[in-house]
């Protein structure tokens, strides 16, 4: 399917829920979009919301996977416009909208040790108190952030330092900072649209790209890229968002409701990824023999490393105080969450 038709139909389709959009606040049936399918993370997460919610009130949640509705720019604005209740989109989407949200693409920041990881969004000062702000200001309640996965490579050679990028076309999400961070690595980052990122790679248009490990092995990134290759730079972040008009005209007690769910989604999440990542590069392997799995040892990750001051700076160049202030809170989140370990 071209991605011309994909357009049509999504917008074909967001057309229609237009239609029945109008007092949302009150209608029996909520719609949620986010970008995978339903067998993956955030798929899961929202199954685990709608069926809290469909437990806790009267209100039935319809779910649209990804490319129901279109692209990740189709949903947002979908949701920023009222059609969509609730949406669930990486801050790699947004950060053009919301530019501090780029900050999860800061390398090294996030930590490799999940127990640390998963106290720090539990518990952050920056997602639960600053970052809300921020997404009120674009129309969006911010419901809460969660980690998906370590992010790792997929590209035709091994890659061993930066400099086995060198002229590598490497896939990054329509993210500024993110182009920053392939450029510190070494590579030419080319940013494009999820839906055309499998042909790209399969005709040599592009050859590299990063997800987290579940994502690889579900989109089959393996039978396109030769290599898998883990530099513990990331661990990708999403962010579950409601329209802030159809949010503030609940009751109280409706608000409270989605919040609980979202609590026990967040923590149902959380406990489902903890073997994740191992599971999905054995399934790689499995699929592909040939297929080579490379985790770098520290001192094959310390020049990429050396790269996250350059990446940093650029963010605060690109963000100016407001991104100062949100990447200070989170070093300080980060430490009280390892402290806490």
């Amino acid at each position: 399917m071209t991605l011309r038709r994909t357009r049509t139909i999504a917008a074909v389709a967001a057309g229609a829920l237009l239609i029945g959009a109008a007092g949302s606040a009150n209608a029996a049936t909520w719609r949620y979009a986010f970008e995978e399918a339903m067998d993956e993370v955030q798929g899961k997460f929202a199954q685990k919301f709608k069926e809290e919610v469909e437990a806790n009130s009267d209100h039935e949640i319809q779910l649209f996977p990804f490319g129901t509705l279109g692209e990740s720019a189709d949903i947002m604005e979908q949701a920023q416009a009222g059609i969509l209740q609730f949406v669930d989109q990486s801050p790699g989407f947004t950060g053009a909208l919301i530019p501090e949200a780029q900050v999860f693409f800061v390398p090294y920041l996030l930590p490799q040790d999940q127990g640390t990881l998963n106290a720090f969004f539990r518990n952050s000062k920056a997602i639960h108190e600053m970052f809300p702000e921020l997404y009120a200001e674009q129309g969006l309640e911010l419901l809460t952030m969660f980690p998906e996965g370590e992010v790792c490579m997929t590209t035709q050679k091994p890659v061993h330092s930066p400099a086995d990028l060198e002229d590598v076309k490497f896939r990054v999400m329509t993210n500024p900072l993110l182009v920053e961070s392939y450029k510190a690595f070494g590579a030419t980052p080319t940013p494009l649209p999820w839906g055309e990122v499998y042909g790209a790679l399969q005709t040599g248009i592009i050859q590299g790209q990063e997800n987290p490990g579940f994502f690889l092995e579900s989109t089959k990134m393996y039978e396109v890229t030769e290599v898998v290759t883990c530099i513990g730079h990331n661990n990708f972040t999403t962010a579950v968002m409601a329209n802030k008009d159809f949010f503030d005209g609940l009751s109280e007690e409706e608000q409270t409701m989605i919040n609980n769910a979202i609590d026990s989604a967040f923590s149902y999440i959380l406990d489902y990824q903890k073997d994740l990542q191992e599971e999905a590069l054995k399934k790689i392997k499995e699929a592909k023999p040939s297929m080579e799995v490379n985790i770098l040892s520290d001192d094959e990750r310390k020049p990429f490393m050396e790269t996250a001051d350059e990446v940093e700076a650029a963010f605060v160049k690109m963000t100016g105080d407001s991104g100062k202030k949100i990447l200070d809170q989170m070093k300080a989140d980060l430490k009280a969450a390892g402290q806490a370990q």
